[in-house]
């Protein structure tokens, strides 16, 4: 039961260790018709793209969107050109972000409302990954 109890501690710690490494801000960007998604990202840490092209590589990151009639989607979430390097938590060249990422998702408003959802990512520094989280958003479209 002690081990039960241990094992239980060290995931929830993990986890609460790895939400402290990325800062979400989650905005809409009425100009641009568009959800903003920022990272800020915890110096000497990176967050993985959503786009991993290795099968043995990391939990990419990614966005869930619960349904709503208060908007129609423009195609899918959108990110900046990834850093792509050699990660030697994985032994492959893989695609990360550091400090700070903006994605991005089109939208075409009907009417007010609110978009909610959650965003899954992982991050890792030059030694380790934390285990992967959830994130819940909520945003309000005027």
């Amino acid at each position: 039961m002690k081990q039960l109890m241990l094992a239980l501690l060290l995931i929830f710690s993990g986890t609460m260790y790895a939400q402290d490494k990325v800062s979400w801000t989650v905005s809409y960007n009425d100009t641009e018709n568009q959800l903003e998604f920022r990272a800020s990202i915890a110096e000497g840490w990176h967050l993985y793209s959503q786009f991993i092209q290795n099968d043995i590589g990391p939990v990419p990151t990614s966005f869930v969107f619960n349904e709503s009639t208060a908007i129609k989607w423009e195609g899918k979430v959108n990110e900046p050109t990834p850093i792509h390097a050699y990660d030697e938590n994985f032994e492959a060249s893989l695609d990360f972000f550091k400090d700070e990422v903006v994605f991005t998702r089109k939208l075409t408003p009907k009417s007010k409302g609110t978009v909610t959802g959650y965003i899954t990512f992982m991050v890792c520094n030059e030694i380790m990954c934390l285990p992967p989280v959830d994130i819940d958003f909520s945003v309000t479209i005027p």
